[in-house]
Formats: C-alpha cells, sequence, structure tokens
C-alpha cells in the first residue's frame, strides 16, 4: 500500500489526484536501490557545466532499466528540469520518425524543428530515449547529426540491450562528453531491502535471493506470488511450483492446449514466425494461435518474428522440461527439423540467420550455454576486409598476441586476403575478424614462418594425408577488439561463421581450431565434438597455443549434426558420445576407382560384395547411416552404382554408354560379345564404351566420396 498526497489548486481547494500521480506514487515507494546511478545523474542536473551530456545505460531485459529512468525524471522534475520522453519501440527508426516523435513530447506543429525549439530556451531540460536496441539504424545518424545540434542545456539520457558500438567509445569527441553505465541485478542488501519493502517474510529471503540472484523482475514476480498467496513460503525444493506461480503472472488463463503448446514452443526457439509455429505443432492453420500469441503482454515483436521477455522464456522453458520431458524432446526435434531443410534452402547472411536460430536450440544446454553470448547473438555483420582495415586487424593481433603474431597476421593478409572475414557493428570500423588458411593437395600452401600452420601441416602429412579433391583449414586467428577470445558477441558470430563454413564447404576433411586458452574452451570443444591434439599445440611470442582439430571424413557434417541434436535436449550431454563404427576406408582415388570396377563386376552378386572396401567409405556410410547393418549397406552400393550410372542418361553424348554398362553389368548379357552384338557395337567400340562408362561411375562417386554432393 502507498499514499498519495491531495494537490491544491489557487484557491486552497482540494483538488482529485490523477491516475497518474498515484502510479509514479506507487513506482517510487517500491523503487530501491540504484544509489550510484542516481547519484551520477544528480550530479549532472546540478552542476554547469554538466561532467557530461549524454548517460547511456546498458544491460538485458528486466533488469530495471525503464524503472531507473524514471527514477531519473522525478530528480530532474525535482531540480525544475523539462522532461521529454521517447520509447524506440514507439517510432519508426528513421531521422524523420525519431524528430516526429520529439515534436510530439515536446508540444510542437507537424513540421516545425523540435532542436530549433529547444535551443531557444535556457531551462535545464532532460531527453530520455528508453529502448535504444530499437534503434540501432539511427545510431550513427543520432551520434554525428542529431545530438550534437543540441544546445548545452540539454541533457540525454538513453537505456538499452546492448552496449554502445566501437564508434562512439573511439571518437574523441564523444569520450568526454559520454558516460555509459552497465546494468547488474541488483546488490544484495538492496534486493533484501525490496522483499521488505514488499513486506516478504525475513525467513525466505535467503532462498529468494539464492533463486533469483537479484534480478529485479524476479524479485518482483516473486513478491507478486506473495501478494496472492499469503500461506505461500519459497524454498528451492518447490521450484516447480514457483515456476507455476511466475508463469501465472505472466498468463493467467491458456484457452486450449494448443495455446499452451503455442507457448512452450515460442519459448524453446530464437524467433517465431508462423510457419515455424505450423512444424513445430504439426498443424496447418497457426493464424489465429499466433496473433493470440502477439497480444500477450510478454511476448515482444521483431523484425525476425515474435518473442518472450527473458525471464517468461525462462519460466515457461524450465517449466516444460520439469513437467513434460518428452514434449519438449519433441518440439525441440520438430524445430531442428524446419531449420535443417532451410539451411540447405539459403545461402549467405540469410543462411547465416537460420543458423543462428538452428544454435538457439542449445541455448538450455548447461555446456553450451556459457559460451554464447545468446543476447546479443548475431548483432555483427560479416564482410569482406577493406584496404583501410589491414592496419587495424594488424593493431588488434599486436595488442592481444603481441608483435610476433601481428607480423605472422600481416604475412598471411598479404598472401591469403580471401580468407579473412571481418566484423562490423553500426560504424565501418572492424569490432573482430576470422582469418582462415586453406590447403590441398592441387593447391599446397607453404607454412613460412608460420609454426601454426607447419604443426598443422606435419600432422596431416604423419596421420591423415588429403586426398585429391580434398583440403584442410586451420582457422589461423579469431578474436574481437574489446574481448579477445572471450565469450563475447563478437565471438559468437565468430563461431557462427565457422560453423557455417562446415556446413557448406566441399571437400572439407579436416579442420584446426586454436585457442590461447584451451582449458578454458575444453568443455565447449568437447561438446561440439572437437578433439584437443597436444602434438599440433604451437608456440609465438612464448605462448603456447592449444589447437582443437575435427576430420570430417570420420564424423562428416551429417553426422556431426546427429551428435549435436543428442546432446541438444540430453541433461549429462557429456555422456553422449558418437556412433561406434568400424573405421572409415579413405581410398587413393586410383584404388577408389579399383573398387567401383569390382563392385560393379560383383553387382549381381550381393555375397561377394561383402570386401568391397566401399562399404567402409564415406560416402556409403553417409548414405547408409552410421548403424546400417551389412545387408543394408551392399544394398546402398548397389543403390549409388545405379544412380551414378542413371546421371549418363542427362546426356545424349553418355547415353550411349549407359546402355553398355547395363548390358554388361546392371542387366548383363551371357558374355561382353553378346553384349556387343546385343547392342549393333563393333567388339572394339564396345570396349571403350565400358571403360568409358567405368570412368564415368567413378567419377561419379569420387566426387561425392570427397565434397558429399551429388555431381550432376
Amino acid at each position: 500500500t502507498f499514499t498519495c498526497p491531495l494537490f491544491l489548486n489557487d484557491h486552497r481547494t482540494i483538488m482529485p489526484t490523477r491516475l497518474a500521480e498515484y502510479l509514479r506514487a506507487a513506482r517510487q515507494q517500491q523503487f530501491v536501490g540504484r544509489d550510484r546511478e542516481q547519484k551520477l545523474f544528480r550530479t549532472a542536473l546540478k552542476a554547469t557545466p554538466p561532467p557530461y551530456f549524454l548517460l547511456y545505460i546498458y544491460g538485458p531485459g528486466g533488469i530495471g532499466k525503464s524503472s531507473l529512468l524514471r527514477a531519473f525524471t522525478s530528480l530532474a522534475e525535482a531540480e525544475q528540469a523539462a522532461v521529454y520522453w521517447i520509447d524506440g519501440r514507439d517510432l519508426d527508426p528513421t531521422p524523420d520518425g525519431f524528430l516526429a516523435a520529439l515534436r510530439n513530447v515536446v508540444g510542437l506543429p507537424p513540421g516545425s524543428n523540435p532542436v530549433s525549439a529547444l535551443s531557444q530556451t535556457s531551462t535545464r531540460s532532460c531527453l530520455f530515449i528508453d529502448t535504444y536496441e530499437t534503434l540501432t539504424p539511427l545510431d550513427n545518424w543520432l551520434r554525428e547529426g542529431f545530438l550534437p545540434e543540441l544546445p548545452e542545456n540539454v541533457l540525454v539520457v538513453m537505456a538499452g540491450r546492448n552496449a554502445l558500438s566501437p564508434s562512439w567509445r573511439v571518437d574523441p569527441g564523444w569520450q568526454p562528453l559520454l558516460r555509459t553505465i552497465p546494468l547488474r541485478n541488483l546488490e544484495p542488501e538492496e534486493s533484501r531491502s525490496y522483499l521488505k519493502l514488499r513486506r516478504l517474510p525475513e525467513n525466505d529471503h535467503d532462498a529468494i535471493l539464492n533463486f533469483t540472484y537479484g534480478h529485479p523482475l524476479a524479485l518482483s514476480l516473486v513478491a507478486d506470488a506473495y501478494d496472492q498467496r499469503t500461506d505461500w513460503h519459497f524454498c528451492p525444493e518447490q521450484a516447480p511450483d514457483f515456476i507455476k506461480v511466475l508463469l501465472e503472472q505472466f498468463v493467467q488463463k491458456v484457452p486450449s492446449p494448443a495455446h499452451r503448446a503455442t507457448l512452450e514452443a515460442c519459448a524453446l526457439v530464437r524467433h517465431m514466425k508462423e510457419t515455424l509455429l505450423a512444424r513445430m505443432l504439426d498443424m496447418n492453420e497457426v493464424h489465429g494461435l499466433f496473433e493470440w500469441l502477439r497480444g500477450l503482454s510478454f511476448i515482444e515483436s521483431g523484425p525476425n518474428g515474435l518473442y518472450p521477455h527473458d525471464l517468461a522464456r525462462e519460466a515457461l522453458v524450465t517449466d516444460l522440461r520439469w513437467r513434460n520431458p518428452d514434449w519438449h524432446t519433441e518440439l525441440h526435434q520438430r524445430a531442428r527439423t524446419y531449420y535443417a531443410a532451410r539451411l540447405e534452402q539459403t545461402t549467405g547472411r540469410e543462411q547465416q540467420h537460420v543458423l543462428m536460430d538452428y544454435v538457439y536450440l542449445h541455448r538450455d544446454n548447461p555446456i553450451m550455454r556459457p559460451f554464447i553470448e545468446w543476447q546479443e547473438m548475431g548483432h555483427a555483420l560479416t564482410d569482406a576486409p577493406h584496404p583501410e582495415d589491414w592496419p587495424v586487424l594488424e593493431a588488434m593481433v599486436a595488442r592481444h598476441e603481441g608483435t610476433e603474431s601481428a607480423r605472422l597476421a600481416a604475412f598471411w593478409f598479404e598472401r591469403c586476403p580471401e580468407g579473412v572475414l571481418v566484423f562490423r557493428e553500426s560504424g565501418p570500423r572492424p569490432i573482430g575478424f576470422l582469418n582462415m588458411l586453406t590447403w590441398s593437395p592441387e593447391s599446397p600452401l607453404p607454412p613460412g614462418p608460420d609454426p601454426a600452420l607447419a604443426t598443422a601441416q606435419r600432422y596431416l602429412a604423419g596421420h591423415a594425408p588429403l586426398r585429391p579433391g580434398e583440403h584442410a583449414t586451420l582457422f589461423r586467428f579469431w578474436m574481437g577488439d574489446e574481448d579477445y577470445q572471450s565469450v563475447s558477441s563478437t565471438q559468437s558470430v565468430v563461431f557462427l561463421n565457422i560453423a557455417q563454413y562446415y556446413l557448406t564447404t566441399p571437400g572439407l576433411a579436416f579442420t584446426f581450431f586454436p585457442c590461447s586458452d584451451p582449458d578454458f574452451w575444453e568443455p565447449f570443444c568437447r561438446y561440439i565434438d572437437l578433439c584437443r591434439l597436444p602434438e599440433t599445440d604451437f608456440v609465438v611470442g612464448g605462448h603456447r597455443y592449444g589447437v582443437y582439430v575435427h576430420d570430417w571424413r570420420i564424423h562428416p557434417p551429417a553426422t556431426w549434426l546427429a551428435i549435436l541434436a543428442e546432446r541438444e535436449v540430453s541433461t549429462e550431454p557429456e555422456q553422449v558420445h558418437p556412433p561406434e563404427t568400424e573405421p572409415f576406408v579413405f581410398l587413393s582415388e586410383s584404388a577408389f576407382a579399383d573398387a567401383v570396377w569390382d563392385a560393379l563386376r560383383m553387382y549381381r552378386q550381393p555375397a561377394r560384395l561383402r570386401q568391397n572396401p566401399l562399404l567402409r567409405a564415406r560416402l556409403l556410410v553417409e548414405e547408409a547411416g552410421l548403424d546400417a547393418d551389412e545387408p543394408t549397406r551392399i544394398e546402398t552400393l548397389r543403390r549409388l552404382i545405379e544412380s551414378a550410372a542413371s546421371l549418363m542418361t542427362d546426356s545424349s553424348r553418355d547415353e550411349k554408354l549407359y546402355r553398355v554398362l547395363v548390358r554388361t553389368y546392371l542387366n548383363p548379357a551371357d558374355s561382353q560379345e553378346q553384349a556387343a552384338e546385343l547392342l549393333n557395337l563393333p567388339f572394339s567400340t564396345y570396349r571403350r564404351y565400358l571403360k568409358k562408362a567405368i570412368h564415368r561411375v567413378a567419377e561419379h562417386l569420387w566426387h561425392r566420396e570427397i565434397t558429399g554432393v551429388t555431381r550432376f
């Protein structure tokens, strides 16, 4: 409960209080903590000139950014400052849309210049801009165009989920005018103050704080639960009940099981669209369900679809995983199937967005979760390097790894510039990069002065030599400008680009992934089926780099995705191991061709195919499946031969070769002489055609063995 004073007019008559005053009083009475932030803002209000002109607050959803901004408005009004409030969600993110919103809050007619109006008064003014993450398209314009035109009596406060782009931080003009505040959870004593303010039983405080970690919205929802259930006492053992109560704060009533399934599906994926919802619910018509979802107060809309508030997502997923684990697994599988199909249908940036959605399915996995910035995943753009980027990238390497590494980076930038991907946010300056070195028997790459490449190539030569058509890749340098190889939004987009490379690069046989801190990344790399290989470690500038590898011939992309799919929903992902199979056979091109010829000769005698080495070749295992038995593999080999032979019917020039192959092996005559006679060919011509036909089949199958792609 709270009290709100009545107001007097000029004749000393008691006037009714506006609802807005009740709302303001209630918010003020329940606002705790943030003393440092309020002191920083109050100092700027009182100083002339202020110590800064722009204050930026950032933090995840539900952390209390909007509440802090409202507290700032009360401080500003107490100092007789004019207050103007703009919410980025309520305007078109264009300069005209922003200026129209500003005119509206200042009280100006359409077409007038709000900047000029603000300049015509000497009164201290405060412009609050909430939900700044929705105004990313305006970032450059606000920094370079709008804000510099404001008079010095206007103090600007902005709040958003993400940190400001590097362009703000590196600008020498903005540096003295800007202050940033990363907003975190409340401190334990602040959280206790809030719980006391809400009159929660002190005996329950420790359990509540241990569960919520001082997250403001979580604390508020717990307090609401106590208000509604006076006999309720929170304890960790009752977490499922608490989650249920938590969900009831978001959804008072779910109309039907289909609506409940809609909520659960939305909580599992990064963004929900109608097509995805239809696939996850296995329904043809979901428009009504989608519109109901869109109308919920805790569901937000973005350019990529609908998504729940962070805390609502956590509560929904926790409840589903505890209450119905089988349905939780089924929803994951349906979403995964949808994304897998979309990955094959898309390319470039669109494919990367789909891959982000695919990776997001691993967010709740206890091993995967700490290693990805799920909130900011995908904010950076992938770009080719510009001429002016090279010195910036070299300086980045020098700052994080030293001058010797920087010299090696410059060496590879000059020789292999096509292997560099640069990551940018709103400004032109790179925020990170990825450097890939690729080589093959046809295109060798001399190691030069770099021990990283030398050790990788030495390992391959001694343990897994590349065959013609195969290649290996070393992800030589990868880092963010500010966070190097720590968990960050840049590191996340590096990993997304690497995963996209895994899935879309034909002929990829082996990859090497070096880490400056290999022990830190060991759980993550083990989870994604990368193996630590100490013999490929290397030393540069006195620092030892650990290397994780993957042999894509043994576990190709399809197998890799299957392994990750099992780990995705497992409560003990470290216990999910790659399936044990017979060792793969890696044949040379000539040995592979001999095996194809032998398989053709034994095509009509399946029992004699049991010894054919193609039964353990990569293309056959991918086609038949890792756990296929011998009869299935034999039948798969025969089907692959038929498929490769039938490709010749697409060409009138090769169709005669196909007929020769059919009459000799697939549906043979009693002898080759009889086959030639039936085909009305001279025997010498028949023999020449047969040799070409065998070569065509071997060529098609070899291409698929090396690249994983059917050759047409």
